[in-house]
């Protein structure tokens, strides 16, 4: 995902873009058909829409905030990652690496720390549904890239190869048992990470409340040209497009939060974060890291994304 400060109110626009001109549609038809035709000359207290659009705009702030919340969650779990992925490189380096270390003990901790920025991709990639195998040849070796073709949970598989080596590493002495607890325990972090980030994933925003809010919102914009005609004549057609829009925008915005791992602009920018912690391991790994290197997952057709609350 890339992050935008200024977007374009085509992109902000175009996600209302159909709605916008039923509205206008609507709006015109009704005005036209009242003003000049006198087809209809039905018109209602202004109280009604304002007393129905007071009632969407609670339940559209709980929704809205509802959304976030899951959007937040997931942003901290992946924060949490970030935190979890430099303390077990560290915990490599330092309970294992040293001065003295054989060139096996070296080999021990590269290839431990190279597989967990792979699991941070392959997570990644895994909740976007997407191939999480792609791109983790440059970070593990081929027989474990073998190995993970067998599991349809990629990152799960990941975790097991790593508590399979640090119990290797125990029975060859490179740790003891107290760094072992520890990192096990750093491991395990990861696996409830995981597990919370599947949680968002899978448990679906209530799709009733959705559409019965939806349908208020149809409702309020129908009536809407109805409280304004009397008083405003034509300036109807601009208000209820300014008013219908408001609220349509504050639905979509909550409806693209509510999936924080859809491949959407409004994701959680896992990539990013990925990219960050692949940077910081290599780094402490003393490997040359080129900061302008991208791992997006997103295609190069895509020419622009935009983030937005």
């Amino acid at each position: 995902m890339l992050l935008k400060e200024n977007i374009p109110a085509k992109y902000i626009f175009g996600k209302i873009g159909k709605e916008m001109m039923t509205v206008a549609l609507y709006a015109t038809l009704i005005t036209v058909l009242y003003n000049n035709f006198h087809v209809t000359r039905i018109s209602i207290p202004i109280a009604v829409p304002t007393i129905l659009g007071t009632v969407i705009s609670l339940l559209l702030a709980f929704k809205s905030n509802q959304a976030y919340d899951r959007w937040w969650e997931a942003r901290t779990i992946w924060g949490a990652i970030v935190n979890d992925s430099r303390s077990l490189t560290r915990q490599l380096l330092t309970f294992v690496d040293n001065p003295y270390a054989a060139d096996d003990e070296k080999a021990f901790c590269e290839r431990l720390a190279k597989r967990q920025i792979a699991w941070c991709h392959a997570l990644s990639k895994h909740l976007r549904k997407q191939n999480p195998l792609e791109g983790l040849s440059r970070l593990i070796s081929a027989d474990d890239l073998q190995y993970l073709k067998n599991y349809a949970n990629v990152p799960l598989a990941l975790l097991e190869l790593q508590g399979n080596d640090l119990r290797n590493a125990l029975k060859l002495g490179w740790i003891n048992e107290y760094q072992q607890v520890q990192m096990d325990k750093t491991l395990s972090n990861f696996s409830n990470q995981m597990g919370g980030c599947e949680r968002i994933k899978n448990t679906v925003f209530p799709v009733t409340y959705s559409v019965y809010i939806h349908f208020s919102i149809i409702l309020f914009v129908m009536l809407l040209p109805f409280g304004l005609i009397e008083v405003f004549a034509y300036a109807t057609i601009p208000l209820v497009i300014a008013i219908a829009c408001s609220f349509f925008l504050i639905e979509k915005m909550s409806i693209h939060l509510q999936d924080p791992f859809e491949n959407k602009p409004t994701d959680t920018p896992t990539t990013t974060i990925c990219t960050t912690i692949e940077r910081d391991i290599k780094q402490m790994l003393k490997e040359n890291y080129r900061q302008e290197e991208k791992l997006a997952s997103y295609s190069p057709g895509k020419a622009k994304m935009y983030y937005i609350l």
